[in-house]
């Protein structure tokens, strides 16, 4: 038998990261600065199925777990201990574990972090790991440490176990074989193929979606998941691909001259291993475009500068992510691209027909730091940053996703 307390953990130093409130609306992250993006030492879990006693068992053994610590307080309360892969980091503190009891009982479940993070996601519960539910308020509570704290230490969840497996994660559970089963459904259609176009640190495969006629010149380019906890942002990109891949006419239309080639998980290493941030190299990939030290960067790069042959052209690119509220990162309106003003004309016309007044962030910085500068600095392509809020409503942004594809098909088939 195991011991019940599991305290494997390395010493820490956080850098605090202060959030925005949210005002009228959100003013979004501060500028994206050049970092060195050498690879750099991550922790690994050590995953088990953990007795803690009156038949009362936890595990983080399965691919997109994170639990770092657990241990049987007294009767009623577990704590557990959540720590990311490395720092500096991103404070996205992701965690996701199954818990069972072969009698039922009522628990609480304490979720700490170390100095200066502090608690991100609204727990979610599932039975099955498929279809997932906010916890109810009523059994969620978060706690200061002391007075002085601005932010919440623990996390507090009341849970009714049984035998039953329960999962329990900041957000839904996702991982490479999820999207490998959901590239599977997409490729019965004919106009549809996959295609694996290397492999990430760890040796997983890196898989891309081609949608559309490959003899067409005009091409749109869709990435997400490089940053592993960011979900919601990977849901609206197969709502976003699947309306792109419907049998609407518009559709039809569109794939006889717009070809798509999606890469929907960048980062396959970072979602199966639980990340907070970071692929196992301990880097943000989201800052290497420039560098381009780490393979999943080299391997996406590559795979879209192999299609931009023959007069090929990327007419649109978008990348998905997730952050605390909607906002859309766009390259300066003024700045002319292969698809000039496709991108802000597109998210006008979603905010109106969803009745939304959609929060956009220009920049200037066009520096190839981040994808979204990359691709208009490479391809001339016309780029977005398209974020969703860790907590948007599911039915919202697959219906975000869905619009924004439909605006982007009639603009572009006008445009060209």
């Amino acid at each position: 038998m195991k011991e019940t307390l599991l305290f494997l953990f390395f010493s820490f130093l956080f850098f605090s990261c202060k959030t925005t409130e949210k005002a009228t609306k959100w003013k979004g992250q501060p500028p994206v600065k050049a970092v060195s993006t050498n690879t750099k030492p991550t922790q690994k879990q050590y995953k088990d199925v953990f007795n803690l006693g009156d038949n009362i068992y936890v595990t983080n053994n399965f691919d997109g777990a994170r639990l770092n610590g657990i241990t049987r307080i007294n009767d009623t309360l577990i704590s557990t201990l959540i720590t990311p892969e490395n720092t500096p980091i991103n404070t996205s503190p992701w965690y996701a574990f199954k818990i069972w009891s072969k009698k039922p009982t009522n628990i609480y479940i304490n979720l700490t972090y170390l100095n200066n993070v502090k608690h991100r996601y609204h727990p979610k519960t599932s039975i099955d790991g498929k279809n997932w539910n906010p916890i109810e308020p009523i059994n969620y509570q978060l706690i200061r440490t002391d007075t002085t704290s601005k932010s919440a230490k623990i996390a507090q969840l009341k849970l009714a176990i049984n035998a039953d497996t329960l999962w329990v994660a900041a957000q839904e559970v996702i991982n490479s074989t999820d999207n490998k089963n959901w590239i599977q459904t997409l490729v019965k259609k004919p106009f549809i193929k996959s295609k694996s176009i290397g492999f990430s640190k760890e040796k997983r495969t890196i898989e891309a979606l081609e949608i559309g006629k490959g003899s067409n010149k005009k091409m749109i380019a869709v990435i997400s998941r490089q940053h592993p906890p960011e979900v919601t942002g990977y849901l609206a990109m197969k709502s976003f691909v699947e309306t792109i891949a419907s049998d609407t006419d518009l559709a039809k239309n569109f794939r006889e001259q717009f070809s798509t080639y999606v890469v929907p998980m960048v980062n396959p290493d970072g979602v199966d291993n639980g990340h907070w941030r970071h692929n196992v190299g301990g880097i943000d990939l989201n800052r290497d475009w420039s560098n381009k030290n780490q393979p999943e960067i080299n391997v996406v790069e590559n795979y879209y500068n192999s299609l931009t042959k023959n007069e090929k052209k990327i007419y649109f690119f978008v990348d998905f992510h997730s952050t605390y509220h909607d906002i859309f990162y766009t390259v300066n309106p003024a700045l002319k691209s292969n698809a000039t003003g496709v991108v802000p004309k597109m998210i006008q016309q979603m905010g109106e027909e969803l009745n939304l007044d959609p929060n956009i962030k220009p920049s200037d910085n066009i520096n190839s730091v981040i994808s979204t500068r990359y691709f208009f600095n490479t391809f001339n392509a016309e780029s977005l940053t398209y974020e969703i809020g860790d907590d948007t409503p599911r039915d919202l942004l697959k219906k975000k996703g869905e619009v924004s594809a439909i605006k982007l098909m009639q603009l572009l088939l006008e445009q060209n």
